[in-house]
């Protein structure tokens, strides 16, 4: 499954970080990176952006960004 797949309040790993190039680093710089917990917090109205929560901190990413993250429900890593 992706991240943009995740229903609203469930926490996942991240298993995979897809994409190309600048893309995949930046996703990667924002500390989206594989064996991370997220939870999906919030979505906007429209469907797009989607709230994070990971880290510790709140981070807010396209949908098209998020269909490049591969994530497992649950908290195993």
């Amino acid at each position: 499954m992706t991240l943009n797949e995740l229903p609203i309040g469930k926490e996942a790993v991240i298993t995979k970080v897809g994409g190309e190039g600048v893309l995949r680093y930046r996703l990667l710089d924002m500390g989206l990176i594989p064996k991370t917990k997220v939870t999906v917090t919030k979505v906007a109205p429209m469907g797009d952006p989607i709230e994070l929560r990971l880290r510790g901190y709140t981070l807010t990413i396209r949908i098209e960004d998020a269909q490049n993250i591969h994530v497992i429900e649950g908290t195993k890593k």
